[in-house]
């Protein structure tokens, strides 16, 4: 016998493996912090002992999810100002510029990491602020504070840095016992804090960083001065420069409106590149990501997906990479990738007003393997297989939602959501078992969020953004200010 760390066992394995086997009665077999078996239970129960079994009886085994797109920041201001006349946008700038703290930002790192973990997602990527363009780079605290909030919850974490866009230089603001004390941003600033954070936090623990530039859509090239439009093309190259220096996942937020030919004229496409929303994209934009290999978080729950549509079935026909992310929690969705494959496929089936559009087993896939293959990850995981990260997850299908025990893969992607979630186990280590997180006291990271989110609101008054607007009720849509 062979003795390892942990053995979860007896539930239907879900592998996403190269031919995806779904074993009726499968065993995961971890070793530190990678699966070294992963089969038919009694086959395994013959071959390995270990001093913790995990009996997963009645229910799925599968790897964690992955979230390819979301907001740091945005958990405490959920809901903000989101249905009066674009003010979520204005309190986004606002807070990610001169309204924030270390401590909110730790507070909300937190939060958020909770949020992932309850509902499976073991992997998760992070932009350090809101909109296309507000990073709160001006400081090392702020990233810092982030990072050390996500590591303190033990999640896998991809956090995305980087610069404004022109012009600069931007007001920031720093809090020392409630004053406030602004000072000039500029593009080197945040350039320098980019590259610091990712010299401390790209590799530590769970954390990797990904650097971000804005995107440079039609707007940005009719209504910026021609000068500013240029300093923006060449601090994306510097960016992305750096980039594929370090050897590091870049991303940008927001493409529409020609930005992706904009970005190919750039030079700043390739595997290592991830594109976010697409929303719009052209027939030849569709041929130029499945050329250059980028590839694309599409965001089905999201406003943009509203104003817009990402041809997300088009440029997977065309050979490209598109995973699903949540754009949470910002400002009417949450992290749960339960509902955004669900979305997903409601989504794109209704364009096509065709309910073969879209199988569940491809969101799945947009979500474990093909989401690992965006963030370049592939090959530690994604799946569940010998050799990789003990990335697992257990889905409890004993719920009426759920039943009848048929048809498991099915019934996972088009029934389950977040809260089906029973046990988490992250690079081996059982970070939610039984619904509850052993390391982790739940309500002091709810208090803390709390007090961090009311010294928000008290610091920008924001009081009149969390009342209901007219016409939350009683009426078919809201009024037109």
């Amino acid at each position: 016998m062979i003795q390892v760390d942990l053995i979860v066992t007896g539930g239907t394995v879900v592998s996403m493996d190269a031919a995806r086997r779904i074993i009726d009665r499968g065993t995961v077999v971890i070793s530190g912090d990678r699966i070294v078996a992963v089969g038919d239970a009694e086959e395994i129960a013959a071959r390995y002992t270990a001093p913790k079994t995990i009996d997963a009886s009645g229910k799925v085994v599968m790897p964690g999810l992955i979230d390819v797109h979301a907001h740091a920041g945005h958990g405490l201001i959920k809901t903000m100002g989101m249905e009066q006349a674009g003010h979520w946008e204005e309190i986004c700038n606002a807070a990610y510029t001169t309204g924030s703290t270390p401590e909110f930002w730790y507070a909300e790192a937190r939060l958020a990491a909770l949020e992932r973990l309850h509902f499976g997602v073991t992997t998760g990527v992070s932009l350090l602020g809101g909109g296309d363009t507000i990073m709160r780079t001006d400081d090392t605290a702020y990233g810092r504070a982030h990072c050390e909030g996500v590591t303190d919850i033990g999640t896998r974490s991809v956090v995305a840095v980087g610069p404004t866009r022109p012009p600069h230089p931007r007001t920031y603001g720093t809090w020392r016992e409630g004053r406030r004390s602004d000072r000039p941003v500029g593009f080197e600033d945040q350039f320098a804090v980019s590259r610091a954070l990712l010299r401390e936090w790209h590799g530590a623990g769970r954390i990797r960083i990904a650097l971000l530039s804005p995107v440079l859509r039609n707007e940005h090239e009719e209504k910026m001065c021609k000068e500013d439009y240029a300093l923006a093309i060449d601090q994306t190259q510097i960016v992305r420069e750096l980039s594929r220096e370090a050897g590091v996942v870049f991303t940008q937020d927001g493409h529409w409106r020609g930005s992706v030919t904009r970005a190919h004229a750039m030079g700043i496409l390739g595997p290592d590149a991830l594109l976010s929303h697409a929303i719009d994209i052209t027939p030849e934009e569709v041929r130029i990501v499945a050329d250059t290999g980028t590839r694309i978080a599409h965001n089905p729950s999201a406003i943009a997906s509203i104003m817009g549509r990402c041809p997300a079935v088009e440029l997977i026909e065309a050979g490209a990479v598109v995973a699903i992310g949540s754009d949470a929690t910002a400002p009417d969705r949450s992290g749960d990738m339960f509902r955004h494959m669900q979305q997903c496929m409601h989504y794109h089936r209704t364009h096509f007003r065709d309910p073969k559009v879209l199988p569940p087993g491809k969101a799945l896939e947009m979500v474990t393997i093909d989401a690992a293959t965006a963030l370049g990850l592939e090959a530690e995981i994604g799946s569940l297989e010998a050799g990789k990260k003990a990335d697992v997850v257990l889905v409890d299908m004993a719920r009426p939602h759920l039943a009848p025990f048929h048809m498991p893969a099915f019934h996972l992607v088009y029934f389950a959501n977040g809260n089906d979630v029973d046990t988490v186990i992250i690079d081996g280590e059982v970070l939610l078992e039984g619904g509850q997180p052993p390391r982790t006291n739940t309500r002091a990271v709810i208090d803390e969020a709390n007090r961090e989110a009311e010294a928000l609101v008290e610091r920008m008054g924001l009081r009149p953004m969390i009342g209901q607007p007219d016409g939350f009720f009683g009426q078919s849509r809201y009024p037109t200010p």
